[in-house]
C-alpha cells in the first residue's frame, strides 16, 4: 500500500502539474476514441499498450474479457457498453485477450476452479469458447497451444456476444461502429488482430 500512496504523491507533484491543462480540459467531458474491453489481469495496461492519454479510452475490465450476451440481463458490462455506444458514440470497440490468461486456463481445467464458485459462475458466459475448443481444437495436446487457442476463440465469442446488444447492433447496421478482436502477448509485447479474410489472428503492423 505504501508504494501506491507514494505513487499518488508523485502523480500530484509531477505528472498532474505537467499535464494540468489536459486534466482541466477533461473536467468538461470525455470523447474517447474507443471502448477497450480487456481482462482484469494486472499485467495488462491498456493505456500503456496503446500509448493513449487519459480520456482517450473508455475501459471495461473483468476476468477473461467477457461480454455476457444481452439476454443475460442488466449488469455492469451491459451498462458500460450501452453508455459507450449510445452516449459517448465511440466509433470502435476492441475486445483484447491476452497470453497466460487465468480465466481461460480455468475454463480448460474446471477442476482448478474448486472453491471459486463466483469465478465458475462467471465463466458460464464463456461456455461457447469451451464448446469451440472441443469442436475445433480437440487434437491440440500441448497445454500452451491449447491456452493460446482458447484465448483467441474467447475473443471471437465475446465479439459475437457484443453483437447481441441492441445499441451495438444498431450502430453496426448504421455503419457507425467497428468491432475489433485483439490478442496481447505480454511476454513479447506483440499484439495480434483478428483478420476475417484468412480467419486468423495476424500480427499488427
Amino acid at each position: 500500500m505504501q508504494k501506491l500512496i507514494q505513487g499518488i504523491h508523485n502523480f500530484q507533484q509531477t505528472a498532474f502539474k505537467t499535464n494540468q491543462s489536459l486534466f482541466e480540459r477533461l473536467a468538461g467531458g470525455q470523447q474517447p476514441l474507443a471502448l477497450f474491453i480487456t481482462c482484469s489481469d494486472s499485467r495488462i495496461d491498456p493505456n500503456l499498450l496503446t500509448q493513449t492519454e487519459p480520456g482517450e479510452l473508455f475501459i471495461l475490465r473483468n476476468a477473461g474479457n467477457i461480454v455476457p450476451p444481452y439476454s443475460a440481463g442488466p449488469g455492469g458490462e451491459a451498462a458500460t457498453i450501452e453508455y459507450a455506444v449510445k452516449v459517448l458514440q465511440v466509433p470502435d470497440i476492441i475486445v483484447c485477450g491476452h497470453s497466460q490468461c487465468g480465466a481461460m486456463g480455468g475454463l480448460l481445467q474446471p477442476e482448478s476452479l474448486n472453491g471459486l464458485d463466483a469465478v465458475k459462475g462467471w465463466l458460464t458466459h464463456a461456455q461457447a469458447t469451451a464448446r469451440n475448443m472441443d469442436r475445433k481444437h480437440r487434437d491440440v495436446a500441448d497445454p500452451q497451444s491449447r491456452l493460446t487457442a482458447a484465448v483467441e476463440e474467447n475473443v471471437l465469442v465475446q465479439l459475437e456476444n457484443l453483437r447481441s446488444h441492441p445499441s451495438v447492433a444498431v450502430a453496426l447496421a448504421d455503419g457507425n461502429l467497428t468491432l475489433h478482436g485483439w490478442k496481447y502477448t505480454f511476454e513479447t509485447g506483440e499484439v495480434h488482430r483478428f483478420d476475417p479474410q484468412p480467419e486468423q489472428f495476424v500480427a499488427m503492423c
